[in-house]
């Protein structure tokens, strides 16, 4: 590792954007993939997406592909998607349906379980066994997929499991189906991508169809600059909150804010929001968009559950649909953001629910999101780019997410 990144990394201020080569340069993008993608915990997919035996989805993070399949007995294994005979690529990306895993070079076939089935001419001191596929960690946090690369996966995913479990569970991702899915491709650095996700300082002017359901305040604000009209305003935010918990948790749902996105591994938030208006979903009129409930809640004004975790992924959990979103890098400026609608399993469209209505918001937002990163990854272009201070009141959980970026950079560099 070059001395100039070492440097790029000690010399990093806390509560200042980060340097430009961290959004430009290749080889800090190559240090990512290495010490981020290669070793934590990366949200790749949901169960419903692999919901029958035989249902496979293939994953590329980074160079790395993945096979993720569910086997004839139901559970959800993860390979590398490499035969081990000569390395062949042996599934293209995407979800599929296979009875077999198959190479398409020589024929050489392994069952759901990783397992070589068939193969020939290998003489009688080929040993089978030794030569199942090779396995990728997977883990199943409420019906959301995890994978990790590394040999040794950082052991915190199970804290992040057992205090993440209570708050997935009345939303029964594990039962639910996808109704939609859309991939996008941002022309920025994916830490940008999560950068602009980790707060909400641009929702008003650049969120039209997203800030009619979501309150701003809850991503904060500053209290010294708002008029009387807006303090009146967040203090019946403020109100709303605590009063919305109260209720929430009185029903048993877990609601009150889980803050763990720095000093581990497997960075992580949660907290369940109000959603202004009908208070039911992120919808144009915030009313629920699918009429069967997805999970075991009755109750449609569950406001939005919403969980991040580091470095990749944000979702948010409503009554009556699910939604995920994974952040995958691509190059240094390219990032992949796929975005995946679950609602109830029984839930047919155009009866139960509108597809369009069920989508617009996001795929507003996820449009406008992308061209701001295009502007971001622009100006990190730019000669005159330095970096600049964070807002303390509304860019906290992106001084966050930067901070614990550098904390794992600093112990694989170490």
């Amino acid at each position: 590792m070059t001395e100039s990144i070492k440097a790029l990394v000690e010399r990093r201020v806390a509560g200042k954007s980060l340097d430009a080569p961290f959004y430009t340069s290749d080889e800090v993008f190559d240090l990512d993939m290495k010490a981020i993608f290669d070793r934590h915990w990366i949200f790749v997919a949901s169960e419903p997406e692999v919901a029958e035996p035989g249902d496979a989805l293939v994953v590329n993070v980074g160079k790395a592909s993945i096979i993720i399949v569910r086997d004839d007995d139901g559970a959800i294994r993860a390979f590398h998607n490499v035969c081990r005979h000569r390395g062949v690529r042996m599934i293209p990306e995407g979800a599929t349906m296979i009875g077999n895993i198959v190479c398409p070079y020589h024929s050489w076939t392994y069952g759901l379980d990783g397992k070589l089935k068939f193969y020939e001419h290998m003489g009688e001191d080929f040993k089978p066994g030794c030569n199942s596929l090779k396995p990728v960690a997977l883990r199943s946090i409420g019906g959301l997929l995890f994978i990790c690369l590394s040999d040794n996966p950082p052991g915190d995913i199970d804290e992040m499991a057992r205090v993440m479990e209570p708050y997935l569970a009345p939303h029964n991702v594990r039962e639910a189906r996808v109704a939609y899915q859309a991939d996008l491709i941002e022309d920025g650095n994916w830490k940008l991508t999560m950068e602009n996700n980790r707060e909400c300082y641009h929702c008003g002017p650049n969120h039209p169809e997203l800030t009619i359901p979501l309150f701003a305040y809850g991503f904060g604000f500053s209290p010294t600059e708002l008029d009387e009209d807006a303090r009146t305003d967040a203090q019946r935010y403020t109100d709303l909150v605590e009063a919305s918990c109260s209720r929430w948790e009185g029903e048993g749902l877990p609601s009150r804010e889980v803050d763990e996105l720095t000093g581990r591994p497997t960075g992580f938030r949660t907290q369940r929001l109000p959603i202004d208006q009908s208070g039911e979903s992120y919808t144009m009129d915030t009313r629920a968009a699918c009429r069967l409930p997805i999970g075991t809640v009755s109750d449609k004004a569950l406001g939005a559950l919403s969980f991040w975790t580091q470095p990749n992924s944000w979702h948010h959990f409503m009554g009556d649909h699910v939604i995920t979103f994974t952040a995958l890098p691509l190059s240094a400026g390219r990032t992949l953001v796929r975005t995946t609608w679950l609602v109830n399993k029984n839930a047919v469209e155009g009866v139960d629910y509108d597809l369009d209505r069920l989508t617009e918001v996001w795929k507003a937002t996820n449009q406008q999101d992308a061209d701001l990163v295009g502007i971001a990854q622009q100006g990190a272009q730019d000669p005159a780019y330095e970096t600049g201070f964070y807002s303390p009141y509304t860019e906290g959980l992106v001084e966050k997410f930067a901070s614990w970026y550098i904390e794992r950079l600093k112990d694989y560099l170490a």
